[in-house]
C-alpha cells in the first residue's frame, strides 16, 4: 500500500491576494505546506505596474514558529506584467509566507502570490 502524505485541507492558498500595493511588506503566514520537493508550487502573477521604473521582488519565506523568517526562494524582479511559477523548496518549516520589496518613483504594483499542491491546482 502506498504511503500517504499529509496535505493541507485546501490544495491552493493565497500568500498575497491580488491587490495594488505601493510599499514593501509581507503576506499572512499559512501552515501545512512543508512538502517534498516538486510536490508544491508558488505562482507570482503581476497584473499591473505603474509609476516611474516600478520594480517588485517577491521572496518565499518559512518559519518554525511564525516569528523568525528565513528566505527560501526569490522570484526574479518584475518590472512589468506577467506570471511566473516556481517549485516550492523542499524541507520547509511549518509556516510559509510571501514577502515583497517594491521600488521606483511613485510605484504601484498589482500582484498576487499563490501556493498550490500542483500547477493544476493554481487559479
Amino acid at each position: 500500500m502506498p504511503r500517504r502524505r499529509a496535505y493541507p485541507a485546501a490544495s491552493q492558498a493565497y500568500l498575497a491576494a491580488s491587490a495594488a500595493r505601493t510599499t514593501t511588506g509581507s503576506g499572512l503566514a499559512v501552515t501545512g505546506w512543508a512538502r517534498d520537493a516538486g510536490l508544491a508550487v508558488t505562482k507570482l502573477d503581476v497584473t499591473a505596474a505603474s509609476g516611474t521604473t516600478p520594480s517588485l521582488t517577491v521572496t518565499i519565506q518559512d518559519s518554525p514558529d511564525g516569528t523568525t523568517w528565513t528566505t527560501r526562494d526569490t522570484f526574479a524582479a518584475k518590472v512589468a506584467t506577467g506570471a511566473e511559477t516556481r517549485p516550492l523548496p523542499a524541507g520547509l518549516s511549518p509556516f510559509v509566507r510571501a514577502s515583497w520589496t517594491i521600488t521606483g518613483t511613485s510605484p504601484s504594483v498589482t500582484f498576487s502570490v499563490q501556493i498550490a499542491a500542483s500547477s493544476a491546482a493554481l487559479l
